[in-house]
């Protein structure tokens, strides 16, 4: 178990990520098939070309899946019972075939489970940048945590 304890959490905590991550074009086709999205910006590097972009957009759905999963090891291993969901999602800048994400989370609530008392609701604000600090996502998650066993 590499992830937090609920009771060992604080609002306001800040976790600097040490996984880094480059992405591939690999990454992107393969997500953006798999996934049946046949948005032109993902997959048609000549249609981009006459974009504002110039280049294929890195599919969104594949960043917030990289943001969250790059935080899994640092706060929710092997402690998380489920994914509430996601709030507040934003793509404020595109990533590209090439860049390299890194990530921070921050505790903005914590909560008891009116139901579960082994449990809480924890809430993170996830927010990743790419190799040049731009902010590329940011999302708020609410997760299910176990407390520490008695």
């Amino acid at each position: 178990m590499a992830g937090v304890w609920f009771d060992d959490l604080t609002v306001g905590q800040r976790f600097e990520h040490p996984i880094r991550r480059t992405v591939t074009e690999t990454d992107n086709v393969l997500f953006t098939a798999m996934t049946h999205n046949p948005a032109l910006l993902h997959l048609d590097e000549e249609y981009m070309k006459d974009t504002e972009f110039g280049q294929r957009v890195v599919n969104s759905a594949f960043t917030l899946g990289l943001m969250v999963g790059i935080s899994v090891g640092d706060t929710t291993l092997g402690t998380a019972v489920a994914n509430l969901g996601w709030d507040e999602v934003r793509f404020p800048k595109p990533l590209f075939h090439g860049d390299t994400v890194h990530v921070e989370s921050e505790v903005l609530e914590l909560r008891e489970s009116k139901s579960r008392p082994e449990q809480g609701v924890v809430v993170f604000a996830h927010r990743a940048y790419n190799q040049h600090g731009d902010l590329v996502a940011s999302c708020k998650r609410a997760g299910l945590q176990r407390k520490r066993p008695r």
